[in-house]
Order: C-alpha cells, then sequence, then structure tokens
C-alpha cells in the first residue's frame, strides 16, 4: 500500500528584498520562497541528493507552474510555506504549496507546479525512480 505523500514547511520573514515600493511581497519572492520549501521537501522527505543531482546530471526540473494570489503579504510577516507532493506520473510529478502568514487567519498563496526528471546536458526526460512510484503509486 502506498505511503502517505510527503510534506514540508519552511518559515520565511518578509525582507525589504521581497517587497515592491509599496511593501506588498512581490510574485518571483513568492516562487523563491517556494523553490527553497521544493528543493527541502525533495532531500529531505523524498531521498533527492544535492550533490548527486550533481554528480548525475539528473534534475528535477520545472515544467509548469500555476499559482494564485489570494491575499498580499506585507513587509515584516513571517510566513509559512507548506508544500506537499500530489502525484506521479510516469516521467513527471506534481506538488502543491500554500503560503500562510502569521496573524492572518486565511491562505495568502496557492501553487502547484508539475516537475520532470532530466538528464542534462542533454535536456532528456526520465522515468522517475522507481522507489517512488513503490512509496507513493503511479
Amino acid at each position: 500500500m502506498p505511503e502517505l505523500m510527503p510534506v514540508y514547511e519552511t518559515q520565511e520573514e518578509v525582507m525589504f528584498f521581497d517587497t515592491d515600493i509599496g511593501g506588498v511581497v512581490h510574485n518571483i519572492a513568492y516562487l523563491r520562497m517556494i523553490e527553497t520549501c521544493r528543493t527541502k521537501l525533495a532531500t529531505e522527505k523524498m531521498g533527492m541528493n544535492l550533490k548527486s543531482m550533481a554528480d548525475t546530471g539528473l534534475y528535477p526540473v520545472v515544467v509548469r507552474t500555476e499559482i494564485d494570489y489570494k491575499y498580499p503579504a506585507t513587509l515584516g510577516h513571517k510566513l509559512t510555506i507548506k508544500g506537499r507532493l500530489e502525484s506521479l506520473e510516469k516521467v513527471k510529478f506534481w506538488v502543491s504549496f500554500e503560503v500562510y502568514a502569521e496573524g492572518i487567519d486565511r491562505c495568502l498563496i496557492t501553487c502547484c507546479q508539475a516537475l520532470a526528471m532530466v538528464q542534462m546536458p542533454a535536456g532528456r526526460p526520465q522515468r522517475l525512480p522507481k522507489e517512488w512510484r513503490e512509496m507513493w503509486g503511479e
């Protein structure tokens, strides 16, 4: 029976460089925070290894991002980014994210990303690891 899908949470404090002139977090800052959470999810919960990726040239590559901005975070907010593996296909996997701010009783951002395992430098998609399919189904 497949295991529960892995989840991971990261925390970030909104800094000046994360905001626009009005003190609101800009879209690229959210994507950076999501990237951090996704990398931690992959390395700490899904068994990937950064050095191994560099040595073998096999990387998870984002092929699609869908993001909904529901409510703004601002300078000084303490954010929690929750990431979760959603599903696996033969060569792609989907992860989802929700961003929350301390003191705000609603989800600020939802995001869904599709990633493919790609052999570099050729850029060829590869099947997902057998261990993943066994643990979390296809």
